[in-house]
């Protein structure tokens, strides 16, 4: 098949994500399948307009606004002519409504999560409430599509916005779990993975880590990560040590010194950075809130604090597993054993049989 994919981003994009980490790695293995793939995204600095990578042809043009209307021209004027099989609209906040001019080949619509909540913590006033009241009206024009997610907390968000046929894939990770659970840092050590930005809370994690600090006075607090945020977290809270981004091997390394891992973000989509560490034998801490409820297993592989936001909350979430041990080895084994049930190679296979059933 000749596959086209309409992403905001993609894997090279300074701000990609998990969602384009799980496209780029689906698509790759599609390409060794014998599929054909293209990718088209805007453009940011310094960025080729086209190029190939791992034999996915990538495209890019406009800007994070200007890249829907770009979407809509390059498929009239060069798409439609190139014969392409199937058309996923990979849907972060707003559709490419590809539905729309789409008309030779079938249209997929893929969404990791809602933002929601995200509005107000990444888009300041009136563009927050206008948001988050266009997102429902902007989904729902593709309820009656074939539609992908990764996570049962965002199917049921769809179903109630009216969705017909939502399938879930699962997600993956880069590199092989642990045989046995590694040996951890000699001091309680904590750690936040992702970017930093105001939707993850990171601040939350690091609030309730001053009220950790206050019993056990000998813990750490490591931030993996870079983003927007980063600086002014830096002078805030000089109590943690702030990695920036780090190389794939340099993140396992820290993920698997680390006791336990800490997300307090708003929302997920599902979390890869939650199995991530579960492959190092570490296990997870967040809220209660969607997409995290799906990667976490609670009391099992983690915890979720069911207050969401609850500072106090969450440092004693944090201090309970810190403090005992047999509790803590036991979240350890059950996370690295959930976590050799996930692969790349599973996740592609999973959504190439979605897209051949239609």
């Amino acid at each position: 098949m000749k596959i086209l994919i309409y992403n905001w981003k993609d894997i090279k994009h300074p701000g990609a994500g998990g969602a384009e980490v799980l496209t780029y790695e689906v698509a790759k293995r599609w390409i060794k399948k014998g599929h054909e793939v293209t990718w088209f995204s805007p453009a940011f600095e310094g960025c080729e307009k086209e190029e190939e990578i791992d034999g996915i042809n990538i495209v890019r043009d406009g800007d994070k606004f200007s890249v829907y209307k770009k979407a809509k021209d390059y498929y009239i004027n060069r798409f439609s002519k190139e014969g392409f099989d199937v058309v996923i609209d990979e849907t972060n906040t707003r559709p490419f409504f590809a539905k729309d001019f789409v008309k030779d080949a079938k249209v997929v619509f893929f969404i990791h999560q809602l933002a929601r909540e995200w509005w107000f913590y990444e888009t300041k006033f009136p563009m927050n409430f206008a948001g988050y009241f266009i997102e429902n009206f902007w989904l729902k024009r593709y309820a009656n599509y074939p539609t992908v997610t990764v996570s049962e907390s965002t199917k049921q968000d769809l179903v109630q916005l009216g969705f017909k046929n939502v399938k879930i894939i699962s997600e993956g990770i880069s590199f092989k779990p642990f045989n046995r659970i590694p040996e951890k840092n000699m001091k309680p050590t904590i750690c936040f993975l992702g970017r930093l930005n105001k939707g993850k809370r990171v601040e939350l994690a690091l609030k309730a880590f001053e009220i950790v600090k206050e019993e056990i006075e000998d813990a750490e607090f490591w931030v993996i990560g870079d983003g927007y945020m980063k600086e002014k977290l830096a002078k805030r809270f000089k109590n943690a040590r702030f990695f920036g981004k780090v190389s794939e091997s340099e993140k396992i390394k820290l993920l698997s010194l680390s006791w336990l891992q800490v997300n307090p973000s708003v929302r997920e989509g599902w979390g890869i950075n939650v199995i991530e560490g579960n492959a190092c034998g570490t296990p997870c801490i967040a809220f209660d809130v969607p997409g995290l409820r799906d990667s976490i297993k609670h009391n099992q592989t983690g915890i979720l604090v069911k207050e969401d936001g609850n500072i106090q909350k969450l440092a004693e979430a944090i201090m309970m597993v810190l403090k005992d041990k047999k509790l803590r080895q036991k979240l350890s084994k059950n996370a690295l054993e959930y976590s050799k049930q996930f692969s790349w190679d599973k996740s592609a296979d999973e959504f190439l049989d979605i897209i051949e059933s239609l």
